[in-house]
Parts: structure tokens; sequence; C-alpha cells
């Protein structure tokens, strides 16, 4: 009967292999839209800090952007308007090699390379100025300075909100289901149409989550307590 729960439909025949492979593409959205959103917020940290009229305001209004706007419309205007402006050979050769998770990586790294740019922007303002002053008297040029001195302690200091935003990132990842990447929420979905499991389906799925974001959590506080440590 349907009234009682049976976990065992849910990883029976066909469905273990899907969760296995959504999982897989979880991870794999996860670590490209966290490698694309880390350095493109590294680089738009350097270029706020830089002083250059254009720089800053050009690195303003993209942080706006990217946080006033829902996630899922970026993901969704990847998906279905930038392709309607390339040329149709590159249509076809991202069609080819997994359009929707290129697309999804693309916007969620984006969007939160603006949410990692601010952070690493706090971790700047938390450098004393006669660091920077010392090291440019050292000879240092601006990207030296930023380089060897400023924004490994600014990486430091924003590490909390750095990692807040990594597992943020994580779970940000459910959303390229509306595009069809087949990660875990979307296998999850089609589980349970196939089986009819709603409860157990979802619960698999909240597990999923809670278990791998608890994990982010908690490496993070890891490498968190590893650096102070050194830092002493």
């Amino acid at each position: 009967m349907l009234g009682r729960l049976d976990f065992s439909a849910i990883f029976a025949g066909p469905f273990a292999h899907l969760l296995v492979s959504g999982a897989i593409k979880t991870f794999e959205l996860t670590a490209t839209s966290w490698t694309l959103a880390v350095g493109l917020g590294v680089v738009l940290a350097v270029l706020r800090a830089s002083g250059f009229p254009i720089a800053t305001k050009a690195v303003a209004a993209f942080v706006a952007y990217h946080q006033n706007v829902p996630m899922l419309v970026q993901i969704l205007l990847w998906y279905f308007g930038v392709p309607t402006l390339l040329p149709d050979a590159a249509q076809t050769w991202i069609n080819a090699h997994d359009g929707e998770l290129i697309f999804a990586s693309i916007a969620v790294g984006l969007c939160m390379s603006a949410y990692f740019s601010e952070d690493l922007r706090s971790g700047l303002r938390s450098v004393h100025h006669g660091q920077q002053e010392a090291a440019r008297s050292l000879g240092l040029s601006f990207f030296g300075t930023m380089r060897y001195v400023t924004l490994p302690q600014a990486i430091r200091n924003a590490l909390p909100t750095f990692i807040n935003h990594t597992v943020l990132l994580f779970k940000n990842t459910s959303l390229a289901m509306t595009i069809g990447a087949a990660e875990m929420t979307y296998v999850v979905r089609e589980i349970e149409n196939e089986t009819f499991r709603t409860f157990e389906a979802y619960a698999v799925a909240t597990l999923f989550y809670l278990a791998v974001s608890l994990g982010l959590m908690g490496l993070g506080a890891l490498v968190e307590k590893r650096i102070q440590n050194q830092a002493r």
C-alpha cells in the first residue's frame, strides 16, 4: 500500500543508478560554478579596489545586477536567451556537450561571483592600510601588493562568509533542474513520478543536501581553524 513508507522502492532497479548519476552531476555543477565564482570574484574585488573609476563603476554594476536579479531568472536567460545570440555552430557544439550543465554553471558561477567579490571586498577593508603603504614603499606595485600582502589576509578574514556562500552555491545548483540538468533534484523528481513515493523521494534529496551542506561547513571550519593556527 502506498500509505506505508517504503524507501526500498527509491533505490530499486535503475533508480539507484539515477541517484548516483544525479549526485555526480550535482558535484560537477558545484565544482565548475565554484571555480568560476571564486576566480571571477577575486578579479572583481581587485578591480574594485584599484581605484580606477571605470573599473569600479563596472564592477559595482555587475554586482548590483547579479545580487538583485533572481538566480532562476539568470539561469533561464543563459539557457534560453543567450543561445539565440550565438552562431549555429556554437549552439550545436554546446548542445552536444551537455549544454544544460554548461549554461547552469555559467549562470550560477557569475551570480555567486558577485557575492564572493563582496566577501573579499570586506576582507580587503579589514587589512590595515599601513601594510599596503609599507609594501608600496618597498617597491611592490599595486598588483604585487595585492598578491603578496593584502589579498592573502583578505581571504583569511573573509573565510567564514566564503564558506557560507559556498554552501549557498551548492544548494542553488538545484535550480538547474528547471532547464533539464539531470542533477539530484531533477533525478529525484523523475523517480517520484515513476514510483509515486513522494515523501520517500524528496526525503532522500533532503538528506543528500543536508549531509553535503553540513560536510562543507565542517570542512570549512577545519580549514579556517588551520589557517588561524598558521597565522599565530
